[in-house]
């Protein structure tokens, strides 16, 4: 069984905001595949999917984002699973808007969410789906910024993000994260 965990933070006040793309993104998942029932468990919503004959649990941790790992670390150890099989997806501010990054390992980068589920798996080797929010505009602080839902400008590259992030998340469990890197990262491009 692997976990696919979207961070954000519970609420409808926080519904649609940037730092919501982690839920967004489930949430997308869970539509895809015609999840009706959520169950509370360690501090999370969870269900269960079938992904060519795997059970995937999607995740989303209740605990507001500073405290992500508090549902992420008891879920993994309830479920005798290793970081490896847990991944998570994220908003990044260093990536533009829509863009995804995904990663086997990475520090946190400044993301207390990240924070959170490093401490308490103990690694930061596990999967990483990133997805690009932007930088804040000027005169925004980062909090103004990551509390906000995308202006009309930004709203369709975050929302196509948050569709690639999703089909990216369930392509690393269906084809590995190397294949899953090779498709779902932009490429680079030659000097």
């Amino acid at each position: 069984m692997q976990l696919i965990v979207g961070l954000g933070n519970p609420g409808t006040k926080y519904a649609g905001t940037r730092h919501n793309a982690g839920f967004m993104a489930v949430t997308a998942i869970a539509e895809k595949y015609g999840v009706t029932r959520w169950k509370e468990e360690h501090q999370a919503h969870t269900a269960t999917i079938n992904v060519d004959g795997e059970k995937v649990m999607l995740v989303m941790p209740q605990t507001f984002m500073n405290l992500s790992g508090d549902a992420v670390g008891p879920l993994m150890r309830y479920y005798k699973l290793s970081p490896a099989d847990v991944i998570v997806i994220y908003d990044d501010m260093d990536l533009p808007v829509g863009q995804l990054r995904l990663r086997v390992k990475g520090s946190a980068g400044g993301h207390n969410g990240m924070k959170s589920v490093i401490a308490h798996l103990g690694t930061d080797q596990f999967p990483h789906v990133r997805i690009g929010i932007g930088r804040p505009q000027p005169g925004w602080t980062v909090i103004d910024h990551v509390l906000a839902r995308p202006q009309e400008d930004d709203a369709a590259a975050m929302a196509e993000g948050v569709q690639q992030a999703a089909e990216a998340a369930v392509g690393i469990c269906t084809l590995g994260m190397d294949l899953a890197m090779n498709r779902f990262n932009p490429l680079k491009r030659a000097r």
